[in-house]
């Protein structure tokens, strides 16, 4: 072996050990003599990425594809690359390279289902995820994330029936158990109480096991109208999620305070980009944002894009911030005096591959409530609108839901009052926005949408300036993708059981009650 050769396997093995430091330099040594070598490329690009240098990654994979466009991997990971640069549109391309290649290995599709669930191309990710299926039926792994795909395009039986094989697979597939539990309908007759209760007796001192099997049985238990039980197995399973987490709520109500206290300019100041396209949908999670997504995306002439991080990563790239949290006090400070133009021009070029084509979008990122200041500034005729839900059932849907356990989002969600006391900071944040751009962001109640659908959801497409479609009203027919935790309950007609959920728990809920009444919260009877 000559010395490339081995400065060429040094840098493939310290690729293969996660080394990533070192193949960043081996690679770097080995393209001074070897320019045009693709397998280099990419490991210098596979390097660069994981070190979170998205420019040279890009560089180095784009060379890679260039030099060998035959190699599935590498489209894969400059897709991936892009993602992480917040270039949806090129990794939706690059992962199109990768897919009309027709790779026989499995592994292949599942990272395309992957990135193209990432990128909001749920179709796309579903039809990879099961060809990952065929090519490695015994993989519980692959089944489950083709659960999640196929809820997210509406195909629920499907879904069940992959979560059930899952299950069968793998019984310690702990998260599984879980989503069958959000999929089936439980009857006394035909439950999975029994073997729940079962495989939780062998595995209480498993963390994660119990924490899913805890809130997989509060799902089963409260379908089954056993309430107690139900919250006893929830909060159970909340605490055991909470472990760990090193939730902060000061860390919480500093961000709030720094964004009440943002010197940003007037908005008649500001010469943001001039498009209409984007409909910003937020509000606290659970609260029906979901919801009113489908209802605009009924309209001809609105697209869903799903719940997309688009502006909050351009906030951070734009203000220059090098923490590592998307959204923190250094980020807000440093992000009062942005080119708002360049920001609104740059968050509608890297949506347009995500818009379907029509003339507006919708955007349901819930938290995009911390942005409304930014947007406003940004997109000044973009519409804004923000759900609101009575404040029990809103912190009670928090709690009873589990987030995403990669996302810092939701660390709040895991203690009942913690839960209580971001409610308090939200409804603040909404007041303070009411009070500096009055009229903006056009509130709609939940429980006013549910009682009075047509009135409300005329005044909602009136704000947005859409014209009237009787097809809004038929939400439960749409057949766009819904990637969020409401994927069961948007594909049926709007009913009243959801209203007042609270009162199923209104013992247990007692200091939660207290909380809010004690913060000015109005809690109806």
């Amino acid at each position: 072996m000559n010395e490339l050769e081995k400065l060429y396997a040094d840098a493939a093995a310290a690729m293969n050990r996660a080394q990533w430091q070192p193949a960043r330099e081996l690679s770097a040594r080995l393209l001074q003599a070897r320019p045009g070598d693709a397998n280099v490329h990419f490991i210098a690009g596979v390097a660069a990425s994981r070190l979170r240098q998205s420019g040279p990654a890009i560089d180095h994979l784009r060379r890679a594809t260039a030099l060998d466009p035959a190699r599935a991997e590498h489209w894969l990971e400059l897709a991936r690359a892009f993602l992480d640069g917040w270039l949806v549109r090129e990794a939706v391309a690059a992962a199109d390279k990768a897919y009309a290649l027709g790779s026989a290995e499995a592994m292949v599709w599942a990272r395309l289902g992957t990135i193209y669930g990432r990128a909001h191309v749920q179709e796309k990710s579903a039809a990879a995820f099961a060809r990952a299926v065929e090519l490695a039926p015994g993989s519980a792994g692959y089944r489950f994330n083709l659960v999640v795909a196929l809820m997210a395009v509406g195909d629920l039986e499907g879904a069940e029936r992959q979560c059930l094989e899952c299950l069968r697979l793998n019984p310690g597939f702990w998260r599984a158990w879980l989503m069958l539990a959000q999929l089936c309908r439980p009857t006394p007759q035909d439950n999975h109480v029994a073997l729940m209760r079962k495989l939780l007796s062998v595995h209480q001192a498993d963390d994660e096991a119990a924490m899913f099997l805890h809130l997989a049985l509060a799902r089963e238990l409260e379908g089954l109208a056993e309430y107690q039980p139900a919250f006893e197995h929830l909060a159970e399973g909340k605490r055991r999620g909470r472990l760990g987490r090193r939730y902060s709520f000061e860390r919480d109500r500093q961000l709030f305070d720094a964004l009440m206290e943002m010197p940003l300019p007037p908005q008649d100041e500001v010469a943001g980009d001039p498009s209409v396209a984007p409909v910003f949908v937020m509000g606290m999670p659970r609260s029906g944002t979901t919801l009113v997504e489908r209802i605009l995306s009924c309209h001809p002439q609105v697209h869903s894009a799903g719940e997309l991080e688009n502006f909050p990563l351009m906030v951070k790239r734009a203000s220059g911030s090098a923490t590592p949290a998307l959204t923190d006090t250094d980020t807000l400070h440093r992000s009062c005096r942005l080119d708002w133009a360049q920001l609104g021009r740059e968050y509608i070029e890297g949506t347009r591959t995500l818009t379907g084509g029509k003339p507006r979008f919708v955007d349901k990122l819930p938290h995009n409530f911390l942005y409304a200041g930014h947007i406003a500034r940004a997109l000044p005729n973009a519409s804004i609108v923000c759900l609101r839900r009575g404040a029990m059932d809103t912190c009670l849907g928090n709690f009873r839901q589990l987030f995403s356990l990669a996302s810092p989002y939701y660390d709040y969600s895991f203690d009942l009052l913690d839960t209580g006391r971001y409610y308090l900071l939200f409804d603040r944040l909404m007041r303070h926005w009411e009070r500096t751009m009055p009229g903006r962001i056009l509130q709609i109640d939940y429980e006013d949408l549910v009682d009075n659908q047509e009135a409300v959801t005329r005044r909602l497409l009136a704000h947005c300036g859409l014209s009237w479609d009787e097809a809004c009203l038929r939400f439960q027919d749409n057949a766009s993708p819904v990637s969020t935790a409401s994927a069961v309950q948007v594909r049926s007609p709007m009913f009243r059981s959801s209203l007042q959920r609270w009162k199923r728990y209104e013992a247990q809920l007692g200091p939660l009650r207290a909380l809010l009444e004690a913060g000015g919260i109005k809690i109806d009877a």
